[in-house]
């Protein structure tokens, strides 16, 4: 993948142009409508919350991006052996499937209070709740991958007296990688949100503070200011990892096409 400096400006420019109007029409609308602060802060006293609380949320923006990290890859390697075991057998999926469907419908707020119990408030709970949100789509996308093989090429291994082992490995797996790298966009973002919203629930003690401690104490306090610097500085991560995933996904994806 080559990249220059017109490819850059071509993949930049638009969302950074967009943004700078977006800030433009902000700072006008709450200078021309003479918008309380504590209402809809400026974009200048946002920043100046953020450079006031620079180092509180670097550091909350490291702690939630390790626990969203932590997140995505353990539902990343979760979701794909499971999804192993479901193309594998019709009646582990039939069983299985609707416990998969119940991570993704569950409330967090209902299942916080146990994994408080059984694991403790702190960083292992924020992960274990970034990981349920983050493990469907990982489990959804890549057992249709697996599945969604053409009858001719099964009928092609059958022919050649395949082994199960040799058709998992040499064609369903093989077939689901595009489905995989869907299922693992998907799921980057949910474990960003889901390492957040760990955070209102399960915290991390008075030691240390992730973004979603700063979001609801901000929001307690009405310090709009810095409620919308954390907000933005959530955005960046969930950015951030989106993009990391989406690069890695080309390069994937990339030596899956070529033959």
């Amino acid at each position: 993948m080559k990249f220059s400096l017109r490819s850059v400006i071509q993949w930049l420019g638009p969302p950074l142009g967009l943004f700078l109007l977006v800030l433009l029409g902000w700072q006008f609308a709450v200078s021309f409508f003479r918008v309380k602060p504590y209402l809809f802060p400026s974009p200048w006293m946002v920043l100046q919350a953020a450079l006031e609380r620079q180092q509180d949320l670097t550091q909350a923006l490291l702690l939630t991006g390790a626990a969203a990290s932590l997140g995505f890859l353990s539902s990343l390697g979760v979701g794909f052996v499971i999804s192993l075991a479901f193309s594998q057998s019709a009646f582990v999926r039939r069983s299985c499937y609707p416990y998969a469907i119940f991570l993704q419908t569950v409330p967090i707020v209902a299942i916080a209070p146990l994994i408080i119990i059984w694991f403790g408030s702190g960083f292992r709970s924020v992960v274990i709740i970034s990981f349920m949100i983050g493990l469907f789509p990982i489990i959804t996308n890549t057992t249709t991958g697996m599945l969604a093989v053409d009858h001719r090429f099964l009928e092609l291994f059958e022919i050649y007296n395949a082994s199960r082992w040799q058709l998992l490995w040499k064609l369903r797996v093989p077939n689901c990688v595009p489905f995989l790298v869907a299922g693992a966009k998907t799921s980057s973002g949910l474990s960003v949100i889901g390492s957040i919203v760990g955070e209102f629930f399960v915290g991390y003690g008075s030691q240390s503070h992730g973004l979603g401690y700063y979001i609801m104490q901000s929001s307690g306090q009405l310090k709009t200011d810095l409620l919308f610097a954390a907000v933005l500085t959530c955005t960046l991560l969930g950015l951030t990892v989106f993009v990391l995933v989406n690069l890695v996904s080309q390069f994937v994806l990339q030596r899956w096409n070529t033959p």
